[in-house]
This record gives C-alpha cells, sequence and structure tokens, in this order.
C-alpha cells in the first residue's frame, strides 16, 4: 500500500512538473523575468528598433528565446538626448566604439517617470569590454543603476553571471526617487585602472574588482573592447553625455 501511495505521489509530481513545462514553453518565462509575456514580463515597443545611424543593438538571449528581438525595444535621438525604451532586456553600442588599456566610459542617465513602465525598479547603465557583439557568443560587464538607491556590476560570458548577487547593492550615492513617476537621475562610470575594474555612480565607487576575477574562464575574455549603454526590460530612460576618456 505504501508503495502504490509512493507512485501515486510521484506520478502527481511528474504530472505537476509537466505542466509547469508546457506552460514555460508556451507563455515564456515567469512574470518579472527577462522575455516573459505576462504581467511584469517583456512588452515590445510600438515602432521600435535602433532609430540612430550608426548605432546597433541586441536583446538578451532569454529574450530571443521567448520571441523577443531589437526591433521590440527603441532607441531614437531626440535633441542632444538618446531615448531607449524597452521592451526586452538591450544593450546598445556604436559601430567602432572600443576601448582599451585604462579608461573610463561614463553616461548620464535620466528617468523622467520612475518605473513609468514597469511595477518595481529596474535598472540601465554603461557596459564594457563587449566582444563579439550581436552573436550568441557576446561578452560584456555592466553597471546598472536603479532609481531606488540600489545597483547591479553583472556582465554575459556568454552566459549570464553577477558580480555582487542577484539582488544588488543599496549605497547612499544612488539617487533615489521621490515616488513612482517622479524623475531621478544617475551618473554611472566604469573605469579600468591597472589591475582593477571600478564602477562609479554619481562620483563615488560603489564597486571594485581585481581584473583578474573578471577576465577569466565564463566572464570577459579581455577588458578591451567594445562599450556602449544596457537597459533591463520595460525602461524609458534618456541618457547624455556617453563617454570614454583614457585614465
Amino acid at each position: 500500500m505504501k508503495k502504490k501511495i509512493t507512485l501515486i505521489v510521484l506520478g502527481s509530481l511528474f504530472a505537476i512538473v509537466a505542466l509547469l513545462a508546457v506552460l514555460l514553453y508556451v507563455k515564456g518565462p515567469f512574470v518579472g523575468f527577462p522575455g516573459s509575456r505576462t504581467a511584469d514580463g517583456s512588452r515590445a515597443v510600438s515602432d521600435g528598433g535602433v532609430k540612430i545611424a550608426g548605432w546597433d543593438g541586441d536583446v538578451d538571449a532569454a529574450e530571443e528565446r521567448a520571441g523577443m528581438s531589437i526591433r521590440d525595444a527603441k532607441l531614437s535621438q531626440e535633441g542632444d538626448s538618446l531615448h531607449a525604451i524597452t521592451g526586452p532586456a538591450a544593450t546598445y553600442w556604436t559601430n567602432g566604439a572600443n576601448a582599451s588599456g585604462d579608461y573610463t566610459v561614463k553616461a548620464t542617465f535620466h528617468e523622467p517617470k520612475y518605473m513609468n513602465l514597469n511595477t518595481h525598479p529596474h535598472p540601465y547603465g554603461v557596459f564594457i569590454g563587449g566582444s563579439d557583439m550581436g552573436t550568441p557568443g557576446q561578452t560584456d560587464l555592466y553597471c546598472a543603476a536603479y532609481g531606488n538607491g540600489k545597483f547591479i556590476v553583472r556582465g554575459f560570458g556568454p552566459a549570464p553571471f553577477k558580480m555582487n548577487g542577484f539582488l544588488g547593492d543599496a549605497n547612499d550615492a544612488v539617487h533615489k526617487a521621490a515616488g513612482q513617476g517622479q524623475p531621478v537621475s544617475q551618473d554611472v562610470a566604469l573605469s579600468v585602472k591597472g589591475s582593477k575594474v571600478e564602477c562609479s555612480i554619481n562620483g563615488t565607487v560603489v564597486a571594485s574588482y581585481d581584473k583578474a576575477l573578471l577576465v577569466t574562464g565564463g566572464k570577459l575574455k579581455s577588458t578591451d573592447g567594445t562599450y556602449g549603454l544596457r537597459f533591463a526590460h520595460n525602461t524609458d530612460v534618456m541618457v547624455t553625455g556617453l563617454t570614454m576618456t583614457k585614465n
């Protein structure tokens, strides 16, 4: 009798797992995950695509598996600003934007209406060390700020990797919006200085790593490479002052 009950329980668990797998295949990743098509999942942007000559972009592999593409996000020029609206999580760069040796890549990000397209904070920032851009083998490292005082340092090698945990870290240097729908701005920079790679937000170093921890198997091929902009899914951000300077 016990054996029969055990078999029934195991059969039921197998059926539940199989059902979840089918739902995941049909619906895409669960709510809030990149590529998910439900509630707070990635939503296609109307009239999307890269609208600026000389720029290129790509979405994360998880977004692509869910049927999303760079045409479901939008990067356009508005006066002196770049206007990014996502859609799927996306990386953007200009053709020929490369940095090597010791350098700093920085930009200013302005979220006119905090959490305008989402129900919880989503980050944006800069990336460095890009290689094989726009291919399945793409690698890069990015630092991105949230409008709630937190930040993340992550990358692709080409599989995703996290340098400061699943939820990131809070730091007083990261600006906080007064509330949903309110404006918030962040200056985000990534610097390579000798054996160190540093992320600075609003002029304060919030994270520092030995280069050897980043240039290794499953992470970066080098800190030399393409640089540009990184946006999580469902963001609406204006960007100014994207520059690369030698240290």
